[in-house]
């Protein structure tokens, strides 16, 4: 099938983004495309007015012209070109004013996505187009808007198109199915009778956007939470975009809006609300959502007591070993359940992780009823379990801690619950404790560590292994992620579990993170050098890393001393970070950016996840945690969640990796859902760096271990 010929003029100084956007064009297979490139703006000018183009790409950062200017300028060599521009970060009213001076479409830059930009390019011809025919001359109207008709017929949006005065001039299938209006009765008729739009909030309605449209002469769109009124009555949640149609002379003569349905994409931001705020597992609150109730409970004008108990159940593991993840699972879920009805509703039952849950009590009159409460907790636990075939024992251990007696925080009363959890099951199973100042086994246990991490950089006790991203349609290499491991001279190895966190809290995480950052980078540079086709190296930075005020400065020092190209380097957040502090977020994120480095969202789904700010922050690449990939086979039934996630990240333009990956089954669904990326042990567990310059040599094979027993996931 012949493809269709575009000559594209791409104006662009930064070499990298010209290259990716090349191999783009070369990749895919619809359009045969002829690229002219020149980095100047006048450049640009001799070009345009030399050569006929379809589409220009325009980047609004350019040596000799800056925003709007480059806009104008381009408009004005080629008045009738569609122009799409390229800015450096989701900035809404530069995106907005570049639309009004004339641009078709707007993209970020980055790793663009390679369907979003042919997606956008088509966008922007067909768009071009269609207004070119709106504008023929009265001769040539009747077989142009035929032809255009077909078009619009057989797409999957609904197109209405209005004449000046507002009548409606034209519906195609799709829009006449979703008002309800036929097109031989809608012809004539006002656009308010057959678009009737209520704003979701107020169920005031909507002013008709085909007039701001056609008043202002420029694209507008209806608000965000619009609803269709159905002809019938039923409503719809739409999202549209709404443009006017220029004659040749370029006078408005009508207007033209394009919506669809937007039903199943907000009842999944439902869903997705509600899972950041619960656990996947039990449907419990996690973390967030119990920080949050504790710190309202415990307000300054309260005046009553919060309890805070930490439970953890016995003998949990040895259920896991002997009869599968999926019975444990289940174990879970019925535990949660006799925790909730134990508590009044005013309380709070979390899962904080694995077998520990977390039980706030608000408005104690005393410290006794946390002692009650516990008590009953611990009766009602022990009662067995049915789970399938088999009747489950199982106890717990409890620690209790008071507001205001052991602390003023949350975070606080938590950490001397955990103490004292653990004083507890040394005291035997099926038994709770009371926090006090003596327990400081744990407390003495970190300083120790505390004291030898720092000797371990002088001593260079530390080293990185590396674990291989994997593409999961062409099953290339796609980077590395670097990953600490420490050898204590006596202890031998200690998992980062056991020191990570201490390093975070006694700062000496900022000096450990700029080794890990330059040993990374001069590992990928030495790589390169040799020809090994490493594309990414990812790092994992810390909320403290993130907070300090030289964090980007470094970074950019580090890449200019080795020789790395800032486009290798990815570096790694929590959500947990970023939404901390969601502005300052952003603007560091933006400068990485802009300047070529990659920025993950690294264990998503387990922190203080937020849709509304997650699309504002300047991110190339979403990870799933691999707890959500544990549901996959663990619980089939409840995959939601993960499909989800890739939608989501799907439909934001981001990179989804899939961490934890160790099966073939696992595998299996994530490539059905189109998820891009995975790493786990089913491809490779962490490696030292030359184990993982082999593999790059030689890449994945067509075999993979399947899960190992007894290994939960990849190591962090």
């Amino acid at each position: 099938m012949n493809r269709t010929l575009i000559k594209v003029l791409l104006i662009e100084d930064n070499p990298g983004d010209v290259r990716l956007i090349r191999e783009m064009f070369k990749e895919q297979n619809v359009y045969t495309t002829a690229i002219t490139h020149v980095g100047y703006m006048r450049e640009a000018e001799k070009v345009l007015a030399l050569e006929a183009f379809d589409v220009v790409l325009l980047d609004l950062g350019l040596p000799d012209a800056q925003g709007l200017e480059a806009v104008r300028r381009t408009r004005a060599a080629a008045p009738h070109v569609p122009l799409v521009v390229l800015t450096g970060s989701l900035d809404d009213s530069l995106a907005a004013q570049a639309l009004h001076e004339g641009a078709q479409e707007h993209m970020i830059k980055g790793p663009l996505h390679q369907h979003s930009l042919i997606r956008t390019i088509g966008s922007a011809i067909e768009r071009k187009q269609m207004d070119s025919r709106l504008r023929l001359e009265e001769d040539e109207l009747f077989a142009e808007k035929e032809r255009a008709h077909v078009t619009l017929n057989s797409i999957g949006d609904a197109v209405i198109s209005t004449d000046n005065a507002g009548n409606v001039t034209f519906l195609n299938p799709v829009a006449e199915v979703m008002t309800g209006w036929p097109l031989q009765d809608a012809i004539g008729r006002s656009m308010p009778q057959v678009f009737r739009v209520l704003d979701g909030a107020t169920r005031e309605v909507t002013p008709n956007p085909m007039e701001k449209a056609v008043a202002q002469d420029r694209t507008v769109h209806l608000p965000s939470n619009s609803i269709l009124i159905q002809r019938g009555g039923l409503e719809i949640p739409i999202e549209d975009i709404v443009a006017p149609i220029h004659d040749r002379q370029g006078k408005v003569t009508g207007a033209v809006i394009v919506f669809r349905d937007v039903s199943a994409a907000r009842t999944m931001t439902k869903q997705m609300a509600h899972s950041f705020q619960h656990d996947f597992l039990t449907d419990l609150p996690n973390r967030m959502l119990l920080n949050d109730r504790a710190s309202q409970a415990m307000a300054p004008r309260s005046t009553k007591k919060v309890g805070i108990l930490f439970l953890d159940l016995d003998g949990f593991k040895h259920i896991n070993d002997s009869l599968g993840h999926p019975v444990g699972d289940k174990l879970l879920q019925s535990v949660g359940k006799r925790l909730v009805n134990c508590v009044r509703p005013s309380d709070t039952v979390s899962r904080q992780g694995g077998d520990e849950f977390v039980v706030l009590l608000s408005e104690m009159e005393q410290s006794e009823d946390a002692a009650i409460t516990a008590e009953r907790l611990l009766r009602s636990v022990a009662v067995a379990h049915s789970i399938g075939p088999h009747d489950l024992h199982v106890t717990a251990s409890i620690g209790v801690s008071v507001f205001p007696d052991d602390g003023m925080d949350v975070d606080t009363l938590i950490k001397n619950a955990d103490t004292a959890m653990y004083q507890a099951k040394e005291n035997g199973p099926q038994t709770y404790r009371f926090f006090t100042p003596a327990m400081n086994v744990r407390a003495v246990e970190r300083q120790s560590i505390e004291g030898s991490l720092r000797r371990a950089l002088e001593r260079q006790e530390f080293s990185l292994h590396y674990q291989p991203q994997i593409n999961l349609k062409t099953r290339e290499i796609t980077g590395a992620e670097a990953l600490i491991r420490w050898t204590h001279p006596i202890r031998g190895p200690v998992s980062p579990a056991e020191f990570v966190s201490v390093a975070e809290d006694s700062g000496l995480i900022l000096p450990i993170g700029r080794w890990v950052l330059r040993e990374a980078c001069t590992q990928a540079r030495l790589w390169l050098d040799v020809g090994l086709p490493l594309r990414k190296m990812a790092i994992n930075s810390s909320a403290m890393e993130f907070r300090d005020e030289h964090f980007a400065e470094r970074i950019f020092a580090v890449l200019r001393e080795v020789g790395l190209h800032p486009s290798v380097l990815e570096v790694e957040l929590t959500e947990s970070i970023l939404m901390r502090h969601a502005a300052s977020s952003q603007s560091i994120l933006a400068g990485l950016r802009a300047k070529g480095v990659q920025v993950a969202v690294d264990d998503f789904g387990t922190g203080y996840s937020s849709l509304s700010y997650l699309s504002k922050f300047s991110i190339d690449t979403l990870k799933i945690d691999q707890s959500f990939i544990r549901q996959i086979t663990a619980t089939p039934d409840d995959t939601a969640i993960v499909s989800a996630i890739i939608g989501m990240g799907r439909s934001m333009d981001l990179t989804v990796v899939a961490e934890g990956v160790e099966t073939q089954e696992e595998l299996v669904f994530l490539q059905a859902h189109q998820c891009d990326e995975a790493q786990g042990y089913f491809y490779g567990r962490p490696m030292i760096a030359s184990e993982f310059a082999k593999l790059l040599a030689s890449g994945i094979q067509e075999t993979a271990p399947r899960r190992i027993p007894f290994a939960s996931a990849s190591p962090a």
